[in-house]
């Protein structure tokens, strides 16, 4: 006997948008049918309003333990739920202790017990001098291993050298793990001349981007390890990952839903600096492309905040981290419809494609037995953002005042409709 039925006109399944009714029963999918099919448990009509899966979103920043201040999972965790997603995996910084060995994981699960909206998994740290934590880690079912080419900019998450990472690279691949990398060379970087946006650009130029991900490519080829490029910014880079993948290697990529939708020109106060940069509308064309071609295979949030003092001052001295995580699902999809992209693209993107990077079972798809994790999205509907109405822990955002499309309705989470006690599971990767 089904718990519910949610049936919508527009449901967003693996074959393509199409109406459907999705049974739920135990917080799983028991059934995807014809609309119109004879129920079996209380319905929810959707009409025209859309039903997506759950998203998944691999690059959260959540900051808890010892930065909570910056955000923490309760507000994180709402601000997901609020924005359709149902899955998160939080990055191994910049919380203290960052994640780099197994106390700071048990540390880390301790501060998100109890309090999370949604699902969290987490990822660990490869930093230089944690090698001999990275198999335990694995083991104890983080989903991967985010390392830096340059400074991070936190002390205690250090970036990797030429030595550090080929070892990395070479045990992370031993156990049949996946290695994230914040791909910018630190020789192709310098200090701001000054403190306006053109000269915080010109400090981290696209052939940063492009030296690292050329870095990362001989080193998957070179150790076998899976290989995932973070919040690629710079479309300079895709033909080497084309490349790359074309020959077999392992290789992927994301992009932010802020390199998508956002561009220099917009950038007219701190709340748009994050590293690597937003940068002019026409490589922010060519990342469309690459998302359309397959080379980009997810787009995920990149939601690093902060407390709102250190975003005062210019773009040589304010903290670079943009908050998107509620806005993430219609920031992409108003600009995704500008271009010519169904719904279903946007599900590829944000749901199925972060799902299978992380191997996330029972999630980013309406397929029966996957977990019940629903989004009621009205495809049509516009509003203005405004900070104060987020749930992210501080109004800070640079789509303050955007009209966009794309109202989340609803979100459930296995069967169950977020906005309550929390019922958000901790994750744990399954081994591969």
């Amino acid at each position: 006997m089904d718990d519910l039925v949610i049936r919508s006109r527009r449901a967003v399944l693996p074959d393509g948008e199409r109406p459907a009714a999705v049974s739920v029963a135990d917080g799983r999918i028991t059934a995807v049918s014809a609309f119109d099919a004879a129920p079996s448990a209380s319905v929810v009509d959707l009409g025209d309003v859309a039903l997506l899966p759950g998203l998944v979103d691999t690059h959260v920043h959540v900051n808890e333990p010892g930065r909570t201040e910056w955000e923490g999972f309760a507000t994180a965790t709402r601000a997901a739920a609020s924005g359709g997603v149902t899955t998160l995996i939080d990055m191994p910084l910049n919380a203290l202790p960052p994640t780099v060995d197994p106390a700071a994981l048990a540390a880390k699960r301790l501060a998100a017990e109890g309090v999370c909206a949604v699902d969290v998994g987490f990822w660990g740290g490869a930093v230089p001098g944690n090698l001999a934590a990275l198999r335990p880690l694995h083991e104890l079912g983080v989903f991967g291993f985010k390392c830096f080419t340059s400074d991070s900019g936190v002390p205690e998450f250090p970036p990797l050298d030429a030595a550090g990472m080929r070892a990395a690279f070479r045990e992370i691949a031993s156990f049949g793990g996946l290695v994230i990398v914040h791909a910018e060379d630190p020789a192709s970087l310098s200090a701001p001349s000054g403190g306006g946006y053109a000269d915080f650009l010109a400090s981290r130029p696209p052939s940063a981007e492009r030296t690292a991900v050329e870095q990362v490519v001989r080193l998957a080829e070179e150790t076998g390890v899976r290989a995932h490029i973070l919040h690629l910014s710079a479309a300079d880079c895709l033909d080497v990952l084309a490349k790359a993948q074309a020959d077999g290697l392992p290789v992927t990529a994301e992009t932010c839903p802020h390199y998508l939708t956002l561009s220099a020109h917009d950038a007219s106060g701190t709340a748009f600096k994050c590293c690597p940069p937003i940068r002019d509308a026409a490589n922010r064309e060519r990342l469309w492309d690459g998302l359309a071609s397959g080379v980009i295979s997810c787009v995920v949030t990149d939601h690093s905040p902060c407390a709102p003092d250190l975003k005062r001052g210019d773009f040589a001295t304010a903290w670079g981290g943009i908050s998107s995580l509620q806005l993430g699902l219609p920031a992409v999809w108003t600009a995704a419809r500008d271009r010519g992209h169904d719904l279903a693209a946007v599900v590829r993107w944000m749901a199925e494609g972060p799902a299978a990077l992380a191997a996330v079972p029972g999630k980013g798809a309406l397929v029966p037995g996957n977990d019940a994790d629903l989004v009621a999205f009205a495809a049509d509907e516009t509003f203005t953002v405004d900070p104060a109405a987020l749930s992210h822990r501080h109004p800070v955002t640079p789509y303050a005042g955007r009209t966009l499309t794309g109202v989340v309705q609803a979100t459930w989470l296995r069967g169950r409709r977020t906005g309550g006690p929390p019922t958000g599971r901790l994750l744990t990767a399954e081994p591969r």
